[in-house]
């Protein structure tokens, strides 16, 4: 039941903000890769589809630019000559939620799970087929048109002491101000939705990440990674997401000892 609740409202909030991303133009992307010829493919494929590219092959200079002006998206290479694209992504978190898709080359997953955990909003391994590229790409611009369309279908959700305003895209823990990515904010939302109840991993990544679920991806499991860390430094308490082996994640509400020690 939880399941079919999710996939709905999901399916709602994606055909509004489709609708608007087809009325508001989209920012342009920042493209960072040293491989300048799969950058100027990249170019003419993404912009045969609408997208204005702007491109950038040193780590040192797609940061700066990445920081000067403002962008939709960014796709950044792993394996970038002087900064690596690790390196870039965390100095731009430190100043910057602008939604990052990494290209990684590196076959190891424990590289593609250490650039989830610094925050990047998705990866795609290279090689890859343009099309999962732009599948990829339409995704997390859906998730981000939800800030244009925020205002008109404003909420206001709330518990075990996390307070979402789904129209400013604000969201606070224990009264605490939290910085999420789009990803985390979505995950957050279906999660104060439905407290107390069990989403599963095949649900979830339907409704936060827009893709089918498949076993071997971890990227919906290191975005739960920093969100709970995030609400643990916010509240100095235990762990408000609990992992349900092999179904899924829950947030926990407060059991009624709890609540009388505050």
């Amino acid at each position: 039941m939880c399941y079919k609740v999710l996939r709905h409202n999901t399916e709602a909030r994606r055909r509004n903000e489709t609708m608007a991303a087809e009325t508001h133009p989209v920012e342009p992307i920042l493209l960072i890769d040293d491989d300048t010829e799969l950058s100027a493919m990249l170019e003419d494929y993404l912009g045969r589809h609408g997208f204005t590219v702007r491109t950038e092959h040193h780590g040192e200079t797609g940061l700066d630019r990445a920081l000067r002006e403002s962008f939709a998206l960014i796709l950044l290479d792993v394996m970038l000559p002087g900064m690596d694209g690790f390196e870039v992504l965390r100095r731009l978190r430190a100043r910057s939620l602008v939604n990052v898709l990494l290209l990684t080359a590196r076959g190891d997953d424990v590289d593609r799970i250490v650039g989830l955990e610094i925050g990047a909003d998705d990866y795609l391994p290279k090689p890859f087929n343009p099309r999962e590229l732009l599948a990829r790409v339409r995704a997390i611009l859906r998730r981000g048109a939800a800030r244009q369309t925020a205002e008109s279908g404003a909420a206001f959700l709330e518990a075990a002491g996390i307070a979402l305003d789904t129209g400013a895209r604000t969201a606070s823990c224990q009264g605490v101000a939290l910085d999420l990515t789009d990803v985390e904010f979505e995950l957050l939302r279906a999660l104060v939705s439905a407290p107390g109840q069990v989403l599963a991993r095949e649900a979830l990544t339907e409704t936060v990440l827009d893709r089918r679920f498949h076993p071997f991806d971890r990227s919906l499991d290191m975005h739960v990674s920093r969100l709970r860390r995030k609400l643990e430094d916010a509240a100095g308490e235990g762990e408000r997401i609990k992992t349900i082996r092999a179904i899924g994640y829950q947030l926990a509400l407060p059991t009624a000892s709890a609540r009388r020690g505050r």
